[in-house]
């Protein structure tokens, strides 16, 4: 059976999230984010990419898999309803489900494969609904992953 792993940044170190995926033995971080940019260093698309790459993991950033900005803002707000809800209507974008086929696609080739976003509890998180649709769809056992507070 394959694993899907979710990690969140939040109040982490970078060297924490690293050292969290080689424990799992993560091969391939997803990142699921819209904006692959971070006023937190080291969580930056760049940096991040390459601080993953020389621990032997590798780096995709599916956007299209990322919470658009009305529901960005929502969460932000504290409106979890309206969150849900406007990433609900995201999923059904032509560009949302073909990012969503090629998760799918990693996941099955059977490395370990872990869904990176910054919210620190899968639950308030976008990415606890990608793994709920990777899990039905390839029955992955999903596993949350987290790295030690700052």
């Amino acid at each position: 059976m394959a694993s899907l792993f979710t990690i969140g940044y939040e109040q982490a170190r970078p060297d924490s999230v690293l050292a969290e995926l080689q424990r799992a033995k993560v091969k391939l971080l997803v990142d699921t984010r819209a904006v692959a940019a971070s006023r937190r260093p080291g969580f930056s698309k760049r940096q991040l990419a390459a601080a993953l790459d020389e621990h032997g993991i590798g780096y995709i950033h599916l956007q299209k898999l990322g919470t658009p900005a009305e529901g960005r803002a929502a969460n932000h707000a504290g409106n979890m309803k309206e969150f849900w809800r406007v990433y609900a209507k995201h999923l059904k974008t032509p560009e949302a489900k073909e990012a969503m086929d090629e998760l799918i696609a990693l996941v099955k080739a059977g490395k370990p494969v872990c869904l990176l976003c910054y919210e620190r509890d899968a639950a308030h998180c976008h990415r606890s609904r990608i793994a709920e649709i990777v899990r039905a769809r390839t029955r992955a056992r999903v596993i949350d992953l987290m790295p030690p507070l700052l």
